[in-house]
């Protein structure tokens, strides 16, 4: 079988998308910015977290049915984005364990378990399904699901993955049980890329040694996608942006298929925070693509956003996360790098 088109052009800005609604006030939190907002170049948006539970017909988007009508607005602003040019994936798994346990068994009960999932990706058209495993399973399991989502789904259909970046380069560093080494060997050609997660322990991006050791290693640049907290309450690791404009120009530069960047999570990514969240993926166009926001509107935004202080905690994740859930989941031109800045936060939460 020939391999999979390259999805997309590289290099990929992706957001994941779990926190929808307001801790306090319960208000929808949109994703209309990242389209009417200028010099965003966003590619992928990831919907999590889907989570497979003991009923077969009990799916849930966090912590509710995806049909339940407080996703209605969410579901119409994907279809926007979608018809936009912007990919929509959903995140299965994560944190919250159980999901590809029941799709790690025989055949009666994989079917049971799968067939609900695959109507909800029919019903809402999603472009694709990132999968989190973030528990045991086995290198056949994964195999048999990446399988079956082809065979259902056809050539266009995305399926990514999102190790922790250890994982890529030593097994035994892995959360998901099965070497990605070997899978991808035996169905690289079916996986569009790896949203890799470099944080919380697992990987550093706040210099290139640990993405270089993984081109030493013979991973494919254009399959790689940085992953980064968008935010320091959103988990550890979080690099300023002193650092990844320091870093990640010069991986672009020098790896011309660099597979981009992915963030977690989109409801408050610095430097815009709650109220200006679609910045994050403002500011990533600027550095990974070398555009600027030239216009009035964008260059008052991104100049207030440098005025602010360092903030408070790097280190801990959020405690209390605003849509609960159990998952806690060169010629480059540089975008303005911000001063420090002081966050204040309503709470925390895990991903």
């Amino acid at each position: 079988m020939a391999p999979l088109p390259p999805h997309q052009n590289t290099p990929r800005i992706i957001t994941y998308y779990q926190t929808h609604h307001d801790s306090s006030s319960g208000a929808y939190i949109s994703v209309l910015p990242l389209l009417s907002k200028p010099a965003i170049g966003l590619t992928h948006l990831i919907l999590a977290a889907l989570h497979i539970n003991e009923d077969p017909t009990a799916l849930t988007l966090n912590d509710h049915h995806p049909s339940h009508p407080r996703f209605t607005t969410l579901w119409a602003e994907l279809r926007i984005l979608q018809a936009s040019g912007i990919k929509v994936l959903g995140m299965l798994g994560g944190a919250a364990k159980g999901t590809f346990t029941r799709l790690d068994q025989d055949e009666q009960v994989f079917e049971r378990y799968y067939v609900p999932l695959r109507d909800m990706v029919l019903e809402r058209g999603l472009d694709g399904l990132d999968l989190d495993v973030e528990e045991k399973m086995s290198l056949a399991g994964i195999i048999r699901l990446i399988d079956r989502l082809r065979a259902d789904f056809g050539r266009e259909f995305i399926i990514t993955l999102a190790p922790v970046a250890a994982a890529l380069l030593n097994a035994e560093h892995n959360l998901s049980g099965f070497d990605y080494e070997a899978l991808e060997v035996m169905r690289g050609r079916e996986i569009g890329w790896y949203n890799a997660q470099f944080y919380c322990g697992w990987g550093d991006c706040s210099n290139p040694l640990m993405y270089e050791m993984l081109m030493r290693k013979g991973w494919s640049a254009e399959k790689i996608v940085v992953g980064l907290v968008t935010n320091p309450e959103n988990g550890s690791g979080w690099v300023p942006w002193e650092a990844l404009a320091g870093v990640l120009p010069v991986l672009v530069g020098r790896h011309p298929a660099f597979g981009g960047v992915m963030g977690w999570e989109y409801f408050n990514s610095l430097p815009g925070g709650k109220e200006s969240p679609w910045q994050w993926c403002q500011w990533m166009t600027a550095l990974l693509k070398g555009r600027r926001a030239v216009d009035d509107d964008a260059a008052r935004d991104l100049a207030a956003a440098t005025n602010m202080t360092k903030p408070s905690s790097s280190s801990e994740k959020r405690t209390d996360e605003v849509d609960p859930d159990e998952d806690a989941k060169g010629g480059v031109t540089l975008a303005p790098v911000p001063k420090d800045f002081e966050y204040h936060s309503d709470g925390a939460g895990d991903e």
